[in-house]
């Protein structure tokens, strides 16, 4: 069993949110048809378990839920046609409640098989696969990525001549992009992204 310490579960839950952060897509990720709503939704529906789509809603929707689960149970039993629709029917308006719960607004149900980029797919895959390994270097990678060039610009830029006021400032330039990505990070793994003692965050 792969032991992972808190600074690294710290450091993944760090980077995920970064991607989170700059990945619109990922905010769909739960009103597709692929997605792990709807994917319990269809196991309720077959099973007859309101149950298991009771954990994506608030206790407060639980009933709106309960009663739609069971008006598309009932539905489905007509025919082919009706099952089609309400298990639709179902799916929007637990996607919606969802949505809503969340404070995200609700845009339909969107296809199976969207690109939605490379973070989603990676944490999903840890979790099915029981290690997060893979998730982990693939979280290391894009930390890398996104600071070695940053930081690389920087030291390229630092010996400017203090006579020439634009490399100078093409120097601040870098140094700012530098140091704000770096401080992201830091506000994120301290828990200090919202600056909860009332000061805000460091900027040039």
């Amino acid at each position: 069993m792969l032991h992972i310490s808190s600074k690294t579960k710290t450091f993944v839950a760090v980077v995920f949110s970064l991607l989170l952060v700059s990945s619109t897509q990922s905010l769909a990720h739960c009103d597709g048809l692929d997605g792990p709503v709807i994917k319990d939704a269809k196991k309720a529906l077959e099973t007859g378990n309101v149950n298991l789509v009771l954990i994506w809603v608030q206790k407060a929707d639980q009933e709106e839920i309960t009663s739609a689960f069971n008006k598309t149970l009932a539905v489905r039993k007509l025919s082919p046609d009706a099952k089609e629709f309400a298990d639709m029917y179902f799916f929007e308006t637990l996607v919606r409640i969802h949505r809503a719960g969340e404070g995200a607004p609700y845009t339909g149900i969107k296809p199976a098989g969207r690109d939605l980029g490379p973070a989603i797919p990676a944490a999903d895959n840890a979790v099915s696969s029981g290690s997060p390994k893979e998730l982990i270097k693939f979280l290391e990678d894009e930390v890398h990525n996104g600071l070695h060039p940053l930081y690389m610009e920087v030291l390229k830029k630092r010996n400017f001549d203090p006579n020439n006021v634009n490399a100078g400032r093409e120097f601040v330039k870098a140094y700012v992009e530098y140091v704000h990505y770096v401080e992201k990070i830091y506000q994120l793994t301290s828990g200090n992204s919202q600056n909860g003692n009332g000061t805000e965050s460091h900027s040039h």
